[in-house]
Order: C-alpha cells, then structure tokens, then sequence
C-alpha cells in the first residue's frame, strides 16, 4: 500500500500535522510493508496556476508538456496512491490557498475528469482520503459558530476527479482549548477512524 501525506500548515508544530500523522502512524501499524509519499505543501508550496497553464486547459488540444509538467506529476502521485491523508488547517472559513493551488493543478480537463451532458465525471480510480482538518473555532455539530466552506468544497472538487471515499476528521476549538482536550479530542477521532 502506499500512501500519499499531504499537509499544508506552514507550522511544523501545529495540529493538522499532528492529527495527519497519527493517521498515517495508524495506516502503517495495520498494513504491514506500507510505504509513505510526502508533499508537504506547508513548507514547500507548489506554484498557482499560470498563464501556460491557463493556456493549456483553454486550449485542451496538444498541451504543451512544460505548462502541464507540475499538474502531471502530482496526478501521478494521486494514481500510484492507495489512500490520501491530507493535513490543512481551516483558514477563513476554508482551504488554506497551498492546497488550492494543489487542487487546480489535479482537476485537469481530459486528464483527471471529462465534462458530458450529464455534468463532470472523473477519471481517477476512488480510493480513500483522510483529511484532518484543524479549526480554532467550531464549524460542525451542535456547538457549529462559524460557516464551513471547507468541506463542500473538498468533497465536489475531489468527486470531480473520481474521489468520493472521503473521511473528514475535525479537529476543533484550537484556538481555545488546552492541549490535554486537544489530546482526547484527537484519540477520539483516531480511535473511531474507520481505515478503509
């Protein structure tokens, strides 16, 4: 099995990288022989799309392989992968703009998704994704005070693509609680993660 870990907090020390972590430390304890791809998209983020690239998806005859050559890379570590975790805190509301910028560059036309009368279908075989997504305030549950765009959006672009096993992990209220909640909050989440 192998695994591709993403994060994208520009802190090493913060919580979405603690929780994707203990994801992937789980993921390896049951599958014996499993191997990790890393795309740390916090310390090393890739570029947003440019204008080749704009140019490239426009045009969607023979692309030119510069424009396409950072979109193609990361779909293939999306297609040698058996199972994503993706670690992100919630900024604003919503993804932080490093995994937006991943996102653009895997949503591409003909490649990982085709458009038809019905609307987009994807092209990527469906494997499950983890996401662990931390929050200073509450965006889910009863106690929800905040809008969440985070999640309507990850899962219709990741279903554009194929990918619709999805299990999001909500890490919540860091902002205001201490690191004794935090850790239960966090074993209680890993301890009910379903490893598909």
């Amino acid at each position: 099995m192998n695994i591709l870990h993403i994060d994208c907090s520009p802190r090493l020390e913060s919580h979405s990288r603690g929780l994707s972590a203990a994801i992937v430390a789980k993921l390896l304890a049951a599958r014996a022989g499993a191997s990790v791809t890393r795309r740390d998209l916090g310390l090393q983020p890739i570029p947003h799309a440019d204008a080749g690239y704009a140019q490239a998806l426009a045009s969607r005859a023979a692309q030119d392989e510069d424009a396409v050559r950072l979109s193609e890379e990361l779909i293939q570590e999306v297609e040698a992968a058996d199972v994503l975790v993706i670690g992100t805190p919630m900024n604003n509301f919503t993804v932080p703009s490093v995994l937006k910028a991943w996102i653009d560059q895997i949503l591409r036309i003909g490649r990982t998704f085709v458009s038809t009368p019905e609307g987009k279908v994807g092209s990527l075989r469906d494997r499950p994704v983890y996401i662990a997504v931390a929050s200073g305030g509450i965006y889910t549950g009863e106690r929800a005070n905040q809008p969440d765009f985070l999640t309507p959006l990850v899962t219709a672009a990741f279903a554009c693509v194929g990918l619709k096993t999805l299990h999001f992990l909500p890490l919540q209220a860091t902002a205001f609680r201490d690191q004794a909640q935090l850790a239960e909050q966090r074993d209680i989440l890993l301890a009910n993660l379903n490893l598909a």
